[in-house]
């Protein structure tokens, strides 16, 4: 869940429940070229949003929803409030000064040549590369043992679309590599187009599969492959982007026959379950099922495919618990797991006996994470937020701890059995993305690949420091600056963090990010509980009747900032998006003089509705529901942001972002917040929503991506009164 686009909104006085929506509608279209012309910037009139009556009755409690309307995604009436939002809130941006030079100085940073690590897959080995700005990375091959030839093409997503709205979302080959199925998404939504192609021509091979969601591609031999999907509500007359999808099913599609002929596998009303994942071993013998009702913890089921007839194994069956299998030798399975361990261990366990597990790597104080390649086992080890790497054999055996470059996130490590050698990426704060070739055997690492991009990490600092919460909890903060910054409380902050759903976030570079910090800009990430910095209990420390720890840390975080000086109120901006667009809603709702600025990115703002959308049921093991007891209904509505917004309340100056195809944290989370905000709202600052079209809960194209950061870092800098230098001429079309 992450993070998108930003529209201005507040309500006009007056506005009366028994104005129809048509009405409503009609007012919107004849006001919005008056608006868009006369309301000065020091003034914000915003389109009127029509009132409703409905009610919801939770638990003998009424709850009113005067904005309900606007969940219907398919109406013209939400259609034509989102083409007046957008216009005032365009308005508003279009009178920023500095914003084009922004933009341009944004496209000069991200203008350098991006090229992946290289993978083999039968004859070829493959690449990504963009050049600079395109908005798609393309993939590109050359034959193995043929390194000095020149790279072809084998697929350009940029050829997918005019505007970049159709992107590449997962490959897969078969194990001889002759064969590769690619999945599409258009617009930005989760539902999947599978392609299947001859790999040495390049030819398409059949009809393309559709309605494909939450899935992976894993070929069974060279005949056909495993995905998952939902039934399309719209086949039965709902929306595609926000009606419930509940029951997932595994698939076995067969080579050369329809699509509707492809064969259940696990799932459906008769083994319900909300995600459900299947893959091949890399031997091609077993079949892997991981069966999961909520985002994290699954059941797990094994099935020897030699023996067609032979039914799944169950290894594990809590679903609040976590079990992956890394790898297998013959029978063996080496499995991944928070069983009897909140940090993380890895056991073996044989399918004859598959709940007889001995430990392979136990747990430690440190949280752990583990991939395999080349017959080895890399554990990657989260220490205060930062990577350690430990090399084991399959015997559970340390052989080496992995030398890493400096002090940041490494990633990779994984490669086939046969493979000799692997290839891993090293970032951080300052450390654009590296990537490293490693030999299996000796530990040698080499550099391979170096970033390009135009940006002297001397030139600035990151620290760690601990800061203490509202309980007395200690949490882990990343601050990251221009060296030689006075601490003077008059820095431009921007507050970004997460929250939940075990996700940790890490130190990571963005080229974007520094046109923020070399204007005088501070980055700073919390790593606050609901997250995985600190393993299973740090997460549950955040989740259900926990949340409110997420959001106390969050305000410490800022706290800790005003009292060393780094900035202060007036300069702070707090951002976050999806789960973290929550977090933002939830702060500004609690503490509305905290921050200047809020930026709520396709966050999830109704928490008495959210798990009626989409596959948003699979959240409750994080956040609880409205239905659940009396208890989590009084506790959700309290810090919902929709629901804790006050009449008569200044608020930050507010950009909430969201798309229109964003079908994982539906739209109508953004607009009836932001409906509702401006209702409430008083006082000077704007208060505004951006809706993207053609994308999801993600941008599409590299150009909606700078788009959005630009807009997003204008509207911020504004209403905080900072001019950043951007000496960059402009040059207009």
């Amino acid at each position: 869940m992450k993070n998108l686009f930003l529209i201005l909104i507040t309500l006009l006085v007056g506005i009366t429940a028994c104005q129809t929506i048509e009405e409503t509608v009609e007012n919107t279209k004849d006001m919005v070229e008056d608006v868009v012309k006369e309301t000065p910037k020091s003034k914000f009139t915003y389109p009127t949003t029509n009132k409703i009556e409905h009610t919801d009755t939770y638990h003998g409690q009424a709850v009113a929803d005067p904005y309900r309307w606007l969940e219907d995604d398919r109406s013209a009436e939400t259609g034509e409030w989102v083409k007046a939002q957008n216009a005032v809130t365009y308005n508003y941006l279009d009178r920023i000064d500095f914003r084009d030079r922004l933009k341009t100085r944004i496209e000069q940073l991200l203008d350098f040549e991006k090229i992946s690590a290289p993978f083999k897959e039968g004859r070829y080995e493959y690449f990504y590369k963009n050049d600079g700005l395109q908005n798609h990375s393309v993939l590109y091959r050359t034959k193995v043992g043929e390194e000095e030839g020149t790279p072809e093409i084998f697929l350009d997503p940029n050829a997918f679309s005019e505007d970049g709205t159709v992107a590449l979302r997962g490959l897969s080959f078969t194990k001889d590599g002759n064969l590769a199925a690619y999945q599409i998404t258009e617009g930005g939504s989760d539902w999947r187009k599978v392609i299947i192609m001859d790999v040495a021509s390049k030819k398409i091979l059949e009809d393309t599969l559709v309605d494909v969601k939450f899935s992976g591609i894993s070929w069974k031999g060279n005949d056909g492959f495993y995905y998952s999907s939902y039934d399309n509500p719209e086949k039965a007359d709902g929306s595609e982007l926000s009606s419930k999808t509940q029951h997932h099913k595994l698939y076995y599609h067969q080579l050369g026959t329809p699509q509707d002929q492809d064969q259940l596998i696990f799932g459906g009303e008769q083994q319900p379950n909300r995600y459900i994942g299947g893959y091949v071993s890399e031997d091609q013998q077993y079949l892997i099922v991981t069966a999961a009702q909520n985002t994290s913890g699954n059941r797990l089921y094994i099935k020897d495919l030699r023996q067609p007839n032979s039914d799944f194994v169950l290894f594990q069956e809590d679903y609040f618990k976590t079990a992956y299998p890394i790898d297998n030798v013959g029978s063996k399975f080496f499995i991944y797991t928070n069983i009897d361990a909140p940090n993380y261990r890895v056991v073996t366990a044989d399918i004859s006996k598959p709940t007889d597990w001995v430990d392979l790597i136990p747990e430690t104080e440190n949280v752990l994470n583990a991939n395999t390649g080349g017959g080895k086992i890399f554990a990657s080890y989260l220490i205060d937020a930062k990577t350690a790497i430990k090399q084991f054999d399959m015997e559970g055996k340390l052989e080496r701890e992995v030398k890493l470059p400096g002090i940041g996130t490494a990633y990779g490590f994984g490669a086939k059995k046969e493979d000799k050698e692997l290839y891993f990426g090293f970032t951080s704060f300052t450390t654009p993305g590296t990537i490293y070739k490693y030999k299996i055997d000796s530990g040698e690492s080499k550099l391979y690949r170096q970033s390009k991009v135009q940006f002297n990490p001397d030139n600035y600092e990151t620290k760690q420091v601990f800061y203490t919460s509202k309980d007395g909890t200690k949490v882990p903060m990343f601050i990251t600056y221009k060296k030689g910054l006075e601490l003077n409380g008059k820095n431009p902050t921007y507050l970004y963090s997460y929250g939940g759903f075990n996700i940790s976030l890490r130190p990571s570079f963005s080229a974007a990010r520094i046109v923020w910090l070399e204007n005088g800009g501070i980055y700073a990430q919390p790593n606050i509980r609901g997250g995985g910095e600190y393993g299973e209990k740090w997460h549950l420390a955040g989740t259900k009747m926990q949340k409110q720890n997420v959001f106390d840390d969050f305000i410490a975080a800022a706290e800790y900032l005003f009292k060393e000086g780094y900035t202060s109120s007036d300069y702070l901006a707090i951002a976050g998006g999806s789960n973290g667009g929550l977090l933002v809603g939830a702060t500004m709702t609690q503490r509305p003089e905290l921050a200047k600025v809020a930026l709520p990115a396709v966050g999830v703002l109704d928490m008495l509705r959210y798990h009626t959308f989409t596959a948003g049921a699979g959240w409750a093991a994080d956040y609880g529901t409205s239905e659940e007891s009396p208890e989590m209904f009084d506790y959700l509505k309290n810090y919902s942001p929709l629901h804790a917004l006050k009449p008569g309340t200044s608020y930050p100056a507010t950009l909430v972002t969201t798309a229109d195809h964003d079908d994982r944290v539906v739209p109508a989370h953004s607009f009836k917040f932001a409906a509702r905000l401006q209702e409430c709202h008083d006082g000077p600052n704007p208060v505004m929503i951006r809706v993207e079209t053609n994308a999801g809960h993600g941008s599409v194209s590299l150009k909606q991506q700078i788009a959005v950061i630009a807009d997003q870092y204008a509207f911020a800098w504004d209403n905080m009164g900072v001019t950043p230098a951007l000496n960059i001429p402009i040059s207009k079309n």
